[in-house]
């Protein structure tokens, strides 16, 4: 390659890798954003490594220890005991665990199914748009809450039923989103080139109109992560998710809240432990929203 050709290619991947950069300036000069990011990286490590972190790992079971029940915060238990005798502060790290697995499973499902549903309805037009759209606007009347509870109480507490509860709804606010920047994108004059090129529809929805939701995709499901630990604690604490003795932070501020205040140890580090995740995906979110400058 001729020094020529080299300054053509530098010439011409110039404007990407500077919009690139412009973009990680803008996250990487954002406190929250990077507040947001660490919180998020340790709640992760913490739910992987939870074995290796935990002082009492056999008290993620069915231990019973009376002689140690409702013990304060001391040297031996951070985070002081249970009614059972359970180190909190393991409990809580393997509550870190659950939760994740829950957004895993919610998002890896709803988000799929809201994105294909969201570029089918912005892209076809006619009656695949129409009932998409009427459909979600359907399903977006019932407060999902509401739902959960119903399939909660149809369905056998546990975190599979948990996450098919949340799910059944979680899919409308991803295919309303899609939907909305797909048919703006979907009129552009780059998408009727590619049309008149003899490209597939496939191609199309895949290859040009995706690319540019990403964007607002991974900003939406990482706000959702938050909302979805919340939701999930929520079940759990009115009894229609993760059962004990499986550590879910819900049900653990559940089974304490009857000893407040005396016992305040009990509620309060699950309860932190919540809002610790929910604060660092919705401080990352708002990070990766002023990142990409979109709304959502």
């Amino acid at each position: 390659m001729s020094v020529e050709d080299i300054s053509i290619v530098e010439a011409t991947d110039a404007p990407a890798l500077t919009a690139r950069y412009m973009t990680w300036y803008r996250f990487s000069r954002n406190p929250a954003a990077i507040i947001g990011t660490i919180i998020v990286v340790s709640v992760v490590l913490i739910a992987i490594f939870a074995p290796l972190l935990a002082t009492y790992p056999k008290h993620v079971g069915a231990v019973v220890d009376f002689r140690a029940r409702h013990l304060p915060p001391d040297a031996l238990h951070w985070f002081g005991t249970d009614k059972a005798g359970r180190d909190i502060f393991t409990r809580v790290l393997f509550g870190f665990r659950v939760s994740l697995l829950l957004v895993v499973g919610v998002l890896g499902i709803s988000v799929p199914i809201g994105v294909t549903l969201g570029l089918l309805a912005g892209y076809f037009k006619g009656p695949v748009e129409r009932f998409i759209s009427g459909f979600t606007n359907v399903m977006l009347a019932i407060p999902p809450l509401v739902m959960a509870l119903a399939v909660g109480n149809v369905l056998e507490p546990n975190l599979v039923n948990a996450m098919l509860a949340i799910t059944v709804l979680w899919w409308t606010w991803h295919a309303r989103l899609v939907y909305r920047v797909a048919k703006s994108v979907a009129v552009e004059d780059f998408i009727e080139a590619a049309r008149l090129s003899g490209a597939s529809h496939f191609h199309i929805l895949t290859r040009e109109i995706l690319p540019n939701c990403i964007s607002v995709i991974s900003v939406k499901t990482t706000l959702d992560a938050a909302f979805v630990i919340m939701f999930g604690a929520t079940l759990s604490f009115l009894g229609l998710g993760v059962q004990p003795p499986t550590p879910d932070l819900g049900s653990m501020i559940a089974e304490s809240r009857q000893f407040l205040p005396e016992k305040w140890w009990e509620v309060l580090a699950p309860g932190m432990a919540i809002f610790y995740a929910t604060l660092g995906f919705n401080l990352l979110g708002d990070g990766l929203r002023d990142m990409f400058d979109v709304e959502t």
